[in-house]
């Protein structure tokens, strides 16, 4: 159990009806609040399965929602905070990524059975992280009542009984059935997990609170849980919600324009990563679809191809539904087209994996050749920030030189140009270090881009110049690209949550008074 000397914080922690009902959300929502309160806060989440990943200031990786919640406690992220993330491969396989480094790919079964390893790295960070806050406050992941999988558990009930916390539950009204979800749950669980449920909250209500009545008073009648609050559903929230690309979040990212705006269509691979790329672009109010099928591309005039966690499998997908076709003919009809990161890769020409490094097994594959460079991966993967400049060669695609920004990487294996080639850089990076390099690369015509930065239109220098240069090349609309604070967005949320929860009772239940 644990240590008095080590473990000092108070805890919290947010679980779950299920998967996507808001944990993510709730427990940034509570970071922030507990943060304005003037408590040393920070977020923790044991095992988290997600593509979507972000690098801390030394380097290593952890899962996006538990950098956002960091960024909402004001604190920077560290491994701590995510010490296992699952990055699933497809085929029943995920990279393993333990502390911030990769440690290896493996089938879930395999996986499960280095347990006691993998549950002592856990509470290992927890205990460290407990030394240096005042409070954490921790997500579940999925259910705590699946019961098939309670002897493997280390990210729900198990981790509350490690550090005997009081456990906040929370099911989505939004999806209906939001009382049987909520007694299903207690009634699955074991009376120790059980008497750690101290509240109940129903989330993402829509319309007249009053109309709820009776409900929650039911739901306390019934469980023996107080209802502690109703969240309600708060319009066009920009605070990362979820850490998979779900329907849900496809369609929070679908900003519709009117019929002069720009198109933005995303190629909806099977194996995305790092899809809040986009984010930038929905707040710009263009035309975004994700495209599975290569008639979404005909009239679209920005065609992106994003991260991907195995590059060859989803360019091979592509081909089978005659999205590279769709790509090249986009590109030679003057629409801009830009890769990030495994989208980079594929613009090139050849993409080699001698180590199997991407895939498990060495393999080999043509790119779209829109981009004279070829890639060779390896099992050094890069995982750093960096800060961007425009390379002076980049303007030709409509980019403003010397615009700067700030990013990072997360990637397996080098792109390089090929020998007898000219391609002009699209990015100069520094990688803390004050050297500068060249990264990515832009055809002469200026339509062709690509580059393994992730959150390039995070910067509006970036992002307004492309955009107003592709809309008045189509005779379009120019969008508006303005700058955005993500704090006022957090601030937003915690002061819907404040308003919604009773905070009385959840600080009491937490023994911060």
């Amino acid at each position: 159990m644990l240590n008095p000397r080590t473990a000092v914080a108070k805890t919290l922690m947010v679980q779950g009806t299920g998967s996507s009902v808001g944990k993510s959300t709730l427990t940034a929502a509570l970071c922030r609040i507990f943060m304005q309160d003037g408590l040393r806060v920070a977020p923790f989440k044991a095992q988290n399965m997600s593509n979507n990943a972000f690098v801390t200031p030394d380097g290593l990786e952890l899962g996006r929602s538990q950098a956002v919640q960091a960024a909402a406690a004001g604190i920077e992220p560290s491994a701590d905070m995510n010490p296992i993330l699952l990055k699933p491969e497809g085929d029943g396989r995920s990279q393993v990524v333990l502390n911030g480094r990769p440690a290896g790919s493996f089938k879930a079964r395999t996986y499960y059975e280095g347990r006691e390893k993998l549950w002592a790295e856990a509470t290992a960070a927890l205990d460290r992280l407990r030394a240096a806050y005042d409070l954490l406050v921790i997500e579940g992941a999925g259910s705590p009542a699946e019961v098939n999988l309670r002897d493997r558990d280390i990210v729900n009930m198990e981790i509350a009984l490690y550090c005997e916390s009081p456990v906040l539950l929370v099911a989505d009204i939004d999806r209906g059935g939001v009382f049987a979800s909520l007694l299903g749950t207690l009634e699955l669980l074991r009376p120790d997990e059980r008497a750690l449920v101290k509240g109940l909250v129903i989330n993402r209500f829509r319309g007249d609170r009053s109309l709820l009545e009776p409900l929650p008073q039911m739901i306390a009648d019934r469980t023996g849980v107080p209802v502690v609050g109703v969240v309600p559903m708060v319009p066009d929230l920009l605070v990362r919600e979820e850490d998979g690309m779900s329907l849900e979040r496809e369609h929070s990212l679908r900003k519709q324009g009117s019929e002069d705006s720009i198109t933005v269509a995303i190629l909806r691979l099977p194996r995305i990563s790092n899809f809040d790329d986009f984010d930038p672009l929905a707040r710009a109010g263009v035309n975004i679809r994700f495209a599975r099928d290569a008639v979404e591309l005909a009239d679209a005039h920005i065609v992106i191809i994003p991260g991907t966690k195995h590059t060859i499998a989803d360019l091979r997908w592509m081909k089978s539904r005659g999205l590279d076709q769709a790509v090249v003919t986009a590109a030679n009809r003057g629409a801009v087209v830009a890769g990030i990161c495994g989208g980079y890769q594929m613009l090139g020409e050849m993409l080699n994996d001698p180590e199997g490094a991407d895939g498990g097994v060495p393999d080999a594959e043509p790119g779209l050749g829109l981009l004279p460079v070829n890639t060779v991966f390896s099992n050094d993967k890069v995982t750093r920030r960096v800060e961007i400049r425009v390379a002076a060669g980049a303007q030709v695609s409509s980019l403003t030189t010397g615009a700067s920004g700030s990013g990072y990487e997360i990637h397996s294996g080098e792109t390089l140009v090929n020998d007898g080639q000219q391609v002009m850089p699209m990015l100069e990076i520094d990688r803390g270090d004050g050297v500068s390099r060249i990264d990515g690369a832009v055809s002469g015509d200026g339509n062709i881009m690509g580059c393994y930065v992730h959150g390039l239109f995070d910067s509006p220098e970036v992002l307004r110049p492309l955009l107003e240069s592709v809309a008045d090349r189509f005779g379009l609309e120019r969008p508006v690209v303005s700058p955005f604070s993500m704090e006022d967005e957090y601030d937003r949320l915690a002061n819907v949550v404040r308003e919604s929860l009773d905070m009385e009772l959840i600080r009491e239940v937490s023994g911060i008074g």
